[in-house]
């Protein structure tokens, strides 16, 4: 990726927008006061160590989770540690709440910042996408697990395309092995190509609909990280690419030298 792409400095696009004042002060955030000259109310330290303070309580609640998390009933009645997906949400919403509380921050300065709304935009485009693939493919599970199930068992190496294909349509990592490992061990593929080929389960890159590319896109000033004209060439499109390629490849040759 290092020599993908011009450096800004040759970049004629970017060139012409620093040639227009306004454009220039929005993408360097220029400021009356030089940049060295600003300092940080003493509320913002107490912020940065509030959210830093509620990552280490996520950390704890994830590492004893047993010990730590509140019991909750699951769809047979047992009583089981609560998810740590709605946990992180509760401690998430929880520090916000302190911050807004202690640092006294004004919540119409929260609104107009760039970082809010950058998110509530992934998060309003993310939601279509969640709701079609929840509805549509949750609908069709069944289908897709009989189809691709036969191709897989035919040819093995397909394995790593049905994973990555099912972990775009569920927009989850965790879901997709979910769905995809069980399906590969009851029709007979080999657990080795099943271990070897698991980074194909980060395959949510191909359509830009993810809340964090999205707020990669609405955050990068420049404007050069960016949805192309045909959707998919956009500017997640080749590293991902690469990182899933590479990554089958050195699982495939590390797994089948070990074993």
């Amino acid at each position: 990726m290092f020599g993908n792409g011009k450096d800004l400095a040759k970049d004629e696009e970017f060139q012409a927008k620093l040639r227009d004042p306004e454009q220039r002060a929005y993408i360097y955030e220029e400021q009356a006061q030089n940049n060295a000259e600003v300092k940080l109310p003493p509320s913002a330290y107490k912020a940065t160590f509030i959210f830093l303070l509620g990552i280490v309580v996520i950390a704890l609640f994830g590492s004893f989770p047993k010990e730590l998390l509140p019991l909750v009933p699951n769809a047979k009645g047992a009583w089981v540690p609560l998810s740590m997906t709605p946990t992180i949400q509760l401690c998430m919403l929880v520090i916000a709440a302190l911050i807004l509380l202690i640092c006294k921050v004004k919540v119409s300065d929260v609104t107009n910042g760039s970082v809010f709304k950058s998110g509530m935009v992934a998060i309003v485009s993310v939601y279509g996408v969640a709701w079609m693939a929840e509805t549509y493919f949750g609908a069709y599970l069944p289908e897709f697990k009989e189809t691709l199930g036969q191709i897989v068992l035919e040819y093995p190496w397909t394995y790593a395309i049905v994973l990555f294909l099912i972990s775009k349509l569920v927009n989850s990592q965790a879901a997709a092995l979910a769905i995809v490992v069980p399906m590969a061990l009851s029709v007979g593929v080999d657990p080795l190509i099943i271990i070897s080929f698991i980074s194909a389960c980060y395959g949510y890159f191909f359509l830009p609909t993810y809340p964090s590319d999205l707020a990669c896109i609405g955050f990068d000033r420049s404007g050069t990280t960016r949805i192309g004209r045909f959707v998919i060439n956009h500017s997640f499109i080749i590293p991902g690419f690469i990182g899933i390629t590479v990554g089958c490849c050195v699982g495939y040759v590390i797994t089948h030298l070990l074993y």
